[in-house]
């Protein structure tokens, strides 16, 4: 299993509110309206909530500002994932997700890495 995980951080333009009903109703329909061009298995936004007990966690520990909101994107492997970046289908789908990012997520900011998981507890 091999995950992308986006910290998003909101364009400067936005409000926390527009920024998070945007990224949920507009663009998380159109991420799944590619889903099978980019061979994706699983999509998931988790936005940010209480900030300020997040200013309090990052300053205990030192830490930068919390991110927006983090999106986990999943593939069943690296060949299904990499088959999606070089496909047409698959690199279209990415050019029209990349230009709505463009809308809300401030990209500078942001930070995006492909991950593979190691369950250690849970489900």
């Amino acid at each position: 299993m091999v995950k992308l995980i986006y910290c998003v951080r909101k364009s400067p333009a936005m409000s926390v509110e527009e920024f998070q009903r945007y990224w949920l109703e507009e663009h998380g329909p159109l991420v799944r309206s590619v889903a099978a061009e980019l061979g994706a298995t699983k999509y998931v936004q988790s936005h940010t909530v209480q900030p300020a007990l997040n200013e309090v966690l990052a300053n205990s520990r030192g830490c930068a500002a919390a991110y927006d909101g983090v999106t986990e994107v999943w593939w069943n492997s690296l060949e299904d994932f990499n088959y999606a970046l070089n496909s047409q289908a698959g690199r279209e789908a990415g050019l029209k997700l990349l230009e709505d990012e463009a809308r809300f997520i401030d990209l500078g900011r942001s930070r995006v890495f492909l991950t593979e998981e190691h369950v250690i507890f849970g489900v």
